[in-house]
């Protein structure tokens, strides 16, 4: 697939965010090319002047380091952040700009709580500095053990077995880990469990809450059961189970 890759500058990049225990955000990039089918993030699409199909662009903040310095010079100097919250800040554009990384050059030496979530094993990249870090943890979502469905609902994301060895090479190097298995899509919940639990030291779990977007594909691979409550339900307690998770699902 083409992506429209597009350079823009920016005012401001550490954004206040009201995700529960967090308090900032920063996302290097808009828009993102892994074009998963049930993408939250699409309405960024109002705020840009694109018409492209979500996954076909990306624009690149090419100056968001440096706005990243001035801002927490100009008082952002304490609380939580997590990278990123409307795009994949590891996804393939970052090998080239290395925005994240840069950004990470400048939090280190305030020492943030720094939280990352990502689909890709270029995170594998920056480990020599997150162990710099004193407070970081790196997520990874991972949401079926199925490729042939991760393949329908993420098509241009990396492969599963390519983000479960992220996990366990991030876990082996001492660094905080946590999955995201959101949205819980068809899968096999014990499948998970097994290649997951040993590289994890939480999980977090989350409903396809977006069946607008995806009910066509699910109905069109005979699926629909995956968009049942009380079906869905089961599953999620053998996943909270499997991982010893008492706390509630998203």
């Amino acid at each position: 697939m083409s992506v429209k890759i597009r350079e823009v500058k920016v005012k401001s990049i550490l954004t206040k965010t009201g995700i529960p225990g967090i308090d900032y955000c920063i996302n290097p990039y808009v828009g993102c090319s892994h074009g998963c089918r049930y993408c939250y993030a699409t309405f960024m699409k109002r705020f840009t002047a694109h018409t492209e199909a979500w996954g076909s662009f990306v624009d690149v903040r090419i100056n968001a380091p440096e706005v990243l310095q001035k801002q927490i010079k100009g008082g952002n100097k304490s609380g939580n952040i997590i990278i990123s919250s409307v795009t994949d800040a590891y996804q393939p554009v970052e090998g080239k700009y290395k925005l994240t990384r840069q950004c990470l050059e400048v939090l280190l030496p305030y020492q943030f709580s720094i939280s990352i979530l990502t689909k890709s094993p270029l995170v594998l990249r920056d480990i020599d500095l997150f162990k710099k870090f004193g407070d970081i943890e790196v997520g990874v979502t991972i949401t079926t053990d199925d490729e042939k469905v991760r393949k329908i609902f993420e098509p241009h994301a990396p492969p599963i077995g390519a983000r479960i060895n992220a996990i366990k090479t991030l876990h082996d190097n001492g660094i905080k880990t946590y999955a995201f298995i959101g949205p819980v899509l068809p899968m096999n919940p014990d499948a998970i469990i097994e290649k997951l639990r040993p590289h994890v030291d939480s999980v977090i779990i989350s409903r396809m809450n977006y069946t607008s977007k995806t009910m066509q594909i699910y109905r069109s691979m005979n699926l629909t059961r995956w968009l049942d409550r009380g079906f869905t339900d089961k599953v999620i307690g053998r996943l909270k189970d499997g991982f010893d998770i008492n706390k509630g699902v998203l």
